[in-house]
């Protein structure tokens, strides 16, 4: 068969710049897909960090003009050239719109740019453009959340005529449909799409103002989630559908869900460099001390015997932290401690600070994100938890499991998708699962899995089975490149 050409847009990949699980994502699957054999261009914003860590980009002397509300704005194409079977990443400049400190919002406000429209706008016309610039006719243009779902609007009404697209088929990944890009009705004339496409219950209205993820999901020719679960969860109304699970319900004949894999390359305890003891399943003995490294890190008592509980999270209400709340003086009273990593909503910072005065021998919330700490608590945890009200797919618990640290968490979207609930009778399971939202569930559901914990021979069976799980990125990319052969039959 022959290898595609596969044009892969994202508002951020890592190691250029990241916000969330987004860039993860973004950072390994081009990859993989290239090293398939595929010939693979990835697109992304130039931001002001990307200009200023990577001073290697090459200008390539394509030049874009888009208008925008009846203003020119102009822009050039750098590129990072490829190496071996890795993709060609491409940078879309215009330092009025992306010389920012951050990629989405105002950092002495915390509100996102006023200008979020344009800058989107600008990014999905500026990528078209280069396109047919560089002669470069992707058989599939691949996006990713609302930062470029105008590109395939762009195709089915401005572009709908143009030859140079006529065999390009696109793919929508939805990675959270909490975020959608929504403004004001008067962004729609920026679009340049002429006006009778916006009418009301139409492609890019929603409740008289307009919906870029809309749209995008209205005109993509495919539609993917980031797991199977996640797919059916937003199909349905309340915290799942978003208010978009009308448009998403006509297209679910157009909808699959393909499961996020994890870079074992970067997340083994066997060879992970940023943790200070590795280990394997038929010897944890590297894990015990990389329980004491954390302990000695957080300034808490070295209780080995007591179960340390981690937490790697935004600080937000999707991720369970106003159940957190109502249980935490229960939790707490356990013979057990308990380390947190995020940052997020300053009212839970205020919460866990007191908690820390309250508890001075049992928790420690590190109110920051730093990479190499989050490594050390996937390690040295030994049980780790996330109670979503929903999770599209999550990667801490696939981690977690690599790391023989035992995941409590709520069965919705991802997490649903990747832990077996333990069961004493048949001793199979990976971890210990909870079904409504609700915090005493959790908390009977943590003090079971406390319980387990004291029972090391069965303990030691969850840590394996765990371990032996392999959630890694090949199974995901072949199931992508099914779609993507599919769609051009």
């Amino acid at each position: 068969m022959r290898a595609l050409k596969i044009a892969f847009i994202t508002p951020e990949a890592l190691p250029f710049i990241k916000t969330g699980g987004l860039a993860d994502i973004s950072g390994v699957l081009p990859n993989i897909i290239a090293q398939m054999g595929h010939s693979v261009r990835v697109f992304l914003p130039l931001y002001r960090q990307i200009k200023t860590n990577f001073a290697n980009l090459e200008n390539t002397g394509i030049e874009i003009t888009c208008e925008i509300a009846d203003k020119k704005y102009y822009g050039n194409i750098f590129i990072l050239p490829a190496k071996d079977s890795k993709p060609e990443i491409y940078f879309i400049e215009n330092d009025y719109f992306f010389d920012r400190e951050e990629p989405y919002r105002n950092v002495e406000t915390g509100k996102d740019y006023n200008d979020n429209d344009e800058r989107i706008i600008f990014f999905n016309m500026a990528i078209l453009q280069a396109l047919k610039k560089m002669l470069w006719p992707p058989d599939i243009i691949h996006c990713n959340d609302w930062q470029s779902s105008l590109i395939p609007s762009y195709l089915k009404t401005l572009y709908k005529d143009d030859s140079f697209f006529y065999n390009t088929r696109t793919v929508l990944t939805i990675h959270n449909l909490a975020y959608q890009g929504q403004f004001k009705a008067e962004s729609f004339a920026k679009l340049g799409i002429q006006k009778e496409h916006f009418y009301p219950a139409g492609p890019f209205e929603y409740w008289g103002k307009i919906n870029f993820l809309k749209s995008g999901i209205y005109y993509a020719d495919e539609i993917t989630t980031v797991s199977p679960t996640y797919a059916k969860e937003i199909q349905s109304a309340g915290d799942y559908g978003m208010g978009l699970e009308g448009v998403i319900k006509d297209k679910s004949g157009h909808l699959t869900g393909i499961l996020n894999g994890v870079d074992y390359m970067i997340w083994s305890p066997k060879t992970d460099k940023l943790i200070p003891f590795r280990y394997f399943p038929a010897n944890l003995s590297g894990k015990k001390k990389n329980k004491l490294e954390i302990l000695k890190t957080a300034n808490l008592p070295l209780r080995i015997e007591e179960p340390l509980i981690g937490m790697i999270s935004r600080l937000d209400n999707q991720k369970g932290f106003d159940l957190l709340q109502e249980i935490m003086d229960g939790l707490l009273n356990l013979k057990l401690q308990f380390i947190l990593l995020g940052t997020g909503d300053g009212k839970y910072h205020k919460f866990f600070k007191e908690m820390e005065k309250k508890y001075p021998d049992r928790i420690k919330a590190f109110l920051e994100f730093d990479n190499k700490l989050a490594h050390l608590i996937s390690a040295g945890a030994d049980i780790f938890l996330m109670p979503s009200r929903y999770e599209p797919c999550g990667l801490n618990q696939m981690y977690s499991l690599k790391y023989g640290t035992v995941p409590i968490i709520r069965k919705t979207g991802g997490l649903a998708d990747t832990v077996v609930n333990f069961d004493e009778q048949t001793l199979r399971g990976t971890g210990f699962v909870f079904e409504n939202y609700d915090s005493g569930e959790l908390l009977e559901t943590i003090k079971k899995a406390v319980g387990f914990y004291a029972r090391k021979k069965i303990w030691f069976k969850i840590i394996k089975q765990g371990m032996g799980e392999d959630f890694s990125w090949d199974t995901s990319a072949r199931k992508y490149e099914e779609l993507y052969r599919a769609l051009i039959k």
